[in-house]
């Protein structure tokens, strides 16, 4: 029987197919704020690089009317927000012997560690959004502490109960949680929001990232309310793969085409440390 009728060739093991959709069932699942955000896919197939996103400001509190007289009637105001399509990918390169051996599954790593840095990418990009807030801030000048964040929850007003996390860095945790007002994470196990959850502090669910710049003058952290930001995914992970054919290996590449935005700036809290 011939080999080209039941051997396992290159082509079999390395599949584009399957390799993106490893990666794109990994992808939202290694989005640390993805739970935080709405996940949005209509764009998928749509032409152009730049999205217009709507914002409609308020028509104001409902008004008694008199017996007789007429319901006031307000103008919708919409405005819109342009957002840049991003296109980020990364890549590896497998030897033939590593392929062929199967040894610790090259193919399976190499999908989650291109899901990781993808999923870490927009996760930047989710922080950066959330750096441009200007409608919710507070401003303060020494360390942050747990008296800050339930100063700065009154910016939600009336809004200020619901689930929220907290992002602060590494050196921010190690204080808030010698704070009389901290509670363990294991304290509120059947209410936390998303993962790396450590504690709380006045209502809000601490969460530790790297993305949070620690010993810089300014730092910027941020309290969140579910649905307050947004990815939208342009197309869905396109993976290639190319042979080198003088080392014998295959170089897989990958990429994702999205934006992120602050969606609803009314369910986020900029807090702005500056330091001397």
């Amino acid at each position: 029987m011939a080999f080209a009728e039941t051997g396992t060739k290159l082509a079999n093991l390395v599949n584009p197919e399957v390799i993106g959709d490893m990666i794109d069932k990994k992808l939202i699942d290694l989005i640390k704020f993805a739970p935080l955000a709405k996940i949005d896919s209509t764009l998928v197939g749509q032409p152009g690089s730049v999205i217009k996103l709507p914002y409609y400001s308020y028509i104001g509190d409902a008004a008694v009317v008199a017996e007789g007289a007429d319901i006031p009637i307000k103008q919708l105001s919409e405005t819109t927000v342009s957002v840049q399509i991003s296109k980020i990918g990364n890549g590896v390169q497998i030897s033939d012997e590593a392929i062929l051996s199967g040894y610790g599954d090259p193919l399976g790593q190499a999908a989650t560690q291109i899901a990781m840095s993808i999923a870490s990418k927009v996760d930047t990009d989710l922080v950066t959004a959330l750096d441009g807030n200007t409608v919710n801030t507070l401003a303060i000048t020494s360390t942050l502490t747990a008296d800050n964040v339930a100063d700065a929850l009154v910016k939600f007003g009336e809004d200020i109960d619901g689930p929220m996390i907290i992002a602060v860095n590494a050196d921010t945790y190690a204080a808030l949680r010698k704070a009389s007002a901290w509670v363990p994470a294991s304290e509120i196990a059947a209410n936390i929001i998303m993962t790396g959850v450590v504690g709380q502090v006045h209502g809000c669910q601490v969460v530790v990232s790297n993305r949070i710049k620690t010993n810089s003058k300014v730092t910027n952290f941020h309290i969140v309310k579910p649905g307050a930001l947004a990815v939208y995914l342009k197309r869905d992970t396109m993976v290639e793969t190319d042979r080198d054919i003088i080392n014998k290996s295959t170089v897989i590449t990958a990429d994702k085409h999205f934006a992120t935005y602050l969606l609803d700036s009314s369910k986020a809290i900029k807090i702005t440390q500056t330091l001397a």
